[in-house]
C-alpha cells in the first residue's frame, strides 16, 4: 500500500508542477495614440469600420461588383479552403488526448536450428515437430499523460492557426472590397476624362475651322493653322489612350470578380457620386480587434507562446502507459480457446531525454527568440495600421482642399476660353491666346476628374485601413 501511495504522490507532484513548465504571456499593449493624427473629432468613439460594406458603398453597380468578387474571387475561394483544412487539423488535435488503440493479428512459424536452444528443447521434450508456431490476436493501447501541457499547447497552436485562416479570409475580403471600389472609381474617372477629351476635340475643330477661314482670307499665316492642328491632334491623341485604359480597367475588375474580361455596364458618372463628409475614424485602440492583419499577428503570438511550451515540455520526462490484451496460442486449433488462450499485459514507463538534452535546450531557446520576434512583429503591425489610417485621413483632408482650388481654376479657365474665342472672332485676340486657353482648360478638367477619383479612393482606403469591409 505504501508503494502505491508513493507512486500517487509522485504523479500528483508532476501534475501540480506542470503549470510551471510554460506560462502564457499576455498580449503586449502596443503604444497607441489617444486619437489618430488628422482625425476630425478626437472624442468620437464610432468608426466607419463598424458599418457593413453594403451600407457604406451604396452605388448599385459597385455593390453588384463587390458581391460578385466576394463570391467568385479565386483568392477568396482559396481562403475558404484554407479554413476548411485548418478546421480539420484543429479537430484532429483534440484526439491527441485519447489513447492510441491498435488491433494486431499475427501468425508465424519458425524452424529453429537443431543445435540451437529452441531446437534442442524441441528434441529433448519430444514435441514431435521441428517447427515453433505462434498465433496472436490482441488490442494494444498506448497513452501519454499530458503532464507538462504539451498536448494542451498543441491544441492552442491548432486553434490559433484555425483562427488565423479566418482572419486571412477577412483580410482578403477587406482588400477585395477596397480594390473593387477603387477600380470602379478609376473606371468612372476614365469615362469622365474620355468625355472631356472628346469635348475638347470638338472645341478644337471649331477653332481650327475659324483659323482656316482666316488663313484663306489672308488674315493669318500657315503657322497658325499648323499650331491649331497640332493642338487638335494633342487632344485627339488622348481619346484612344483613355479608351485603352478603360478596357484594361474593365478587364481588371472582371478578373477581380472571377469573371472573364468583358465590358462593365455602368449607370452612373463620376460627377454624380457624392463624397461622404465627416468620416469618423474611432479610437486607435479598437484597431487591434478590427484589423484582420493585426488580429492575425496577435494570434501568431499565441502560437509562438504555445511553441515555447511544447519545446520546454520536450525536455522533461514523458509518462507513457501501455496495455495489451487478447488471445495467444502455439496451435491454430486452440487459438480462440477461451479463457485458456487469453493474456494481458499492462506497463508504464517514464522516458527522460539525456544525450539530446542540449539539442532540446537549443530548440527551447530558439522558440523563446521566435516568440520575442513575434511580439515585435505584432507591435509593428499595429504601428503600420495606425500609420495607414493617419495617411488616409490627411489624404482626404488635403484632397478636399485641392479639389476646391482645382474646381475654381476650371471655372476661371472655362470663362477665359469663352472670352478668348469671342475676342478672337472679333479680331481682338490672337490664335495663340485661344489655343493656350483651350489647352489649359483641358488639363484642368482632366485634373479635377483625377482629384475626384483620388478622393473616393482615399475614402475606400480609410475604410480598409480601419478594418472595415469584412462584415
Amino acid at each position: 500500500m505504501k508503494r502505491y501511495i508513493n507512486t500517487f504522490a509522485f504523479m500528483l507532484l508532476l501534475a501540480l508542477s506542470a503549470c510551471k513548465v510554460s506560462k502564457d504571456i499576455e498580449t503586449p499593449k502596443p503604444a497607441l495614440p489617444v486619437a489618430f493624427r488628422n482625425a476630425p473629432t478626437a472624442s468620437d468613439t464610432t468608426s466607419i469600420a463598424d458599418i457593413q460594406w453594403k451600407n457604406f458603398f451604396t452605388e448599385a453597380t459597385l455593390q453588384k461588383l463587390i458581391d460578385s468578387a466576394i463570391v467568385n474571387n479565386y483568392d477568396m475561394q482559396i481562403a475558404v479552403k484554407n479554413i476548411e483544412a485548418s478546421q480539420l487539423l484543429f479537430k484532429q488535435v483534440k484526439w491527441n488526448y485519447t489513447p492510441q488503440v491498435n488491433l494486431n493479428v499475427t501468425a508465424s512459424t519458425n524452424r529453429p536450428s537443431d543445435n540451437s536452444l529452441n531446437g534442442l528443447s524441441l528434441s529433448t521434450f519430444g514435441v514431435g515437430t521441428k517447427h515453433i508456431e505462434d498465433y496472436s490476436a490482441n488490442l494494444g493501447l498506448s497513452w501519454e499523460a499530458d503532464i507538462w501541457g504539451k498536448i494542451r499547447n498543441q491544441s492552442k497552436t491548432a486553434l490559433a492557426q484555425y483562427l488565423q485562416t479566418n482572419e486571412a479570409k477577412k483580410a482578403i475580403q477587406t482588400n477585395i472590397v477596397a480594390g473593387v471600389s477603387q477600380g470602379y472609381y478609376n473606371l468612372l474617372m476614365l469615362d469622365e476624362q474620355l468625355t472631356i477629351a472628346q469635348k475638347n476635340v470638338k472645341l478644337n475643330d471649331s477653332t481650327l475651322r475659324i483659323i482656316r477661314l482666316q488663313y484663306d482670307a489672308g488674315q493669318v499665316t500657315s503657322l497658325a493653322v499648323q499650331q491649331a492642328e497640332a493642338q487638335r491632334l494633342a487632344a485627339a491623341q488622348l481619346v484612344p489612350q483613355f479608351e485603352q485604359n478603360i478596357t484594361i480597367q474593365e478587364n481588371a475588375l472582371r478578373i477581380l470578380t472571377g469573371a472573364l474580361p468583358d465590358r462593365i455596364e455602368r449607370s452612373n458618372t463620376l460627377s454624380n457620386i457624392q463624397i461622404t463628409e465627416n468620416l469618423p475614424s474611432g479610437l486607435p485602440s479598437a484597431i487591434v480587434s478590427r484589423r484582420p492583419d493585426v488580429k492575425s499577428a496577435e494570434l501568431a503570438l499565441n502560437i509562438a507562446n504555445a511553441q515555447v511550451g511544447i519545446a520546454k515540455a520536450n525536455m522533461y520526462p514523458s509518462l507513457t502507459i501501455t496495455a495489451s490484451g487478447g488471445v495467444n496460442s502455439f496451435k491454430a486449433s486452440n487459438w480462440f480457446n477461451i479463457p485458456a488462450s487469453l493474456f494481458g499485459t499492462v506497463a508504464g514507463g517514464i522516458t527522460q531525454p539525456l544525450f539530446n538534452r542540449k539539442k532540446l535546450k537549443t530548440q527551447f531557446e530558439v522558440a523563446k527568440v521566435d516568440r520575442e520576434k513575434t511580439v515585435l512583429q505584432f507591435r509593428q503591425s499595429v504601428l503600420n495600421a495606425v500609420g495607414e489610417v493617419s495617411d488616409a485621413l490627411v489624404t482626404i483632408e488635403k484632397l478636399k482642399t485641392q479639389q476646391a482650388i482645382a474646381a475654381n481654376r476650371v471655372t476661371t479657365l472655362q470663362q477665359a476660353t469663352g472670352n478668348a474665342n469671342l475676342l478672337f472672332r472679333n479680331g481682338l485676340a490672337t490664335y495663340l491666346e485661344v489655343i493656350t486657353a483651350q489647352g489649359n482648360v483641358l488639363q484642368s478638367e482632366l485634373e479635377v476628374a483625377s482629384i475626384k477619383r483620388a478622393q473616393l479612393s482615399a475614402v475606400s482606403n480609410l475604410y480598409r485601413s480601419l478594418g472595415g469591409g469584412w462584415k
